[in-house]
């Protein structure tokens, strides 16, 4: 049995998109919104697909689909797009920002781990209240991303803590699996696409409304 009744999670390692923010809209905006200048069609089907994706892998799916440019300028294209949206209107996802001030109340930290790149995740941050993250990994400065255990390890590594003893919040499915391999306590938010229940999986229908009292319960659960 654990010593206290309720730890505290040592921190809370959060994923982007889908998760923090609600930006998939915005990258199939910009996805058809590239393929079509270009003569392409593009659905909301085929962006969905890409949902969790390393952004260099999804700008290789739509070179298969006919988009005759470098896969490197595509995401900067994809990514200058999406900023300027953010920078317009940050879509936060229901009960995050109730979330990250309750966390940060208690004096829990938090860091994000996510694919997209630095500068987009920067702007995200930026639009987060003041000193809401202590670190970021983004998804241009690892080696393997999710599915791979390496995000989450680097996330919790960033601040010398045991990713036993941290929770991740993830929407997709790279990303859950990310987050389990890693040794998380990996909580699943299913956004835009459905994630499989299995034993011992946690899977919850919102953050609106979970606080760190949700995440004690958690924690003295895997200690226990």
């Amino acid at each position: 049995m654990t010593n206290h009744a309720s730890p505290d999670p040592a921190a809370v390692l959060w994923d982007m998109d889908g998760t923090l923010v609600d930006t998939e809209p915005y990258w199939i905006r910009a996805e058809t919104e590239l393929m079509n200048a270009h003569g392409l069609p593009w659905s909301e089907e085929q962006g969905l697909e890409f949902v969790g994706n390393e952004l260099i892998v999804s700008a290789r799916m739509m070179r298969e689909a006919g988009l005759d440019l470098p896969a490197e300028e595509i995401v900067e294209t994809l990514m200058g797009n999406v900023i300027a949206q953010i920078r317009q209107s940050v879509p936060f996802r229901p009960g995050a920002l109730e979330l990250l001030a309750e966390l940060k109340s208690e004096g829990i930290p938090n860091v994000m781990v996510t694919m997209s790149y630095r500068p987009l995740a920067e702007a995200v941050i930026a639009s987060c209240p003041r000193n809401s993250f202590a670190g970021l990994v983004s998804g241009d400065e690892v080696a393997a991303g999710k599915p791979d255990p390496e995000p989450y390890l680097r996330g919790a590594a960033l601040l010398g803590l045991d990713p036993a003893d941290c929770v991740a919040l993830e929407d997709s499915k790279p990303g859950l699996a990310s987050a389990e391999a890693a040794g998380t306590i990996a909580i699943g938010i299913p956004h835009f696409v459905d994630l499989d229940p299995r034993p011992g999986r946690i899977l919850w229908d919102s953050l609106e409304g979970r606080g760190v009292a949700d995440l004690r319960r958690l924690r003295a659960q895997q200690s226990a």
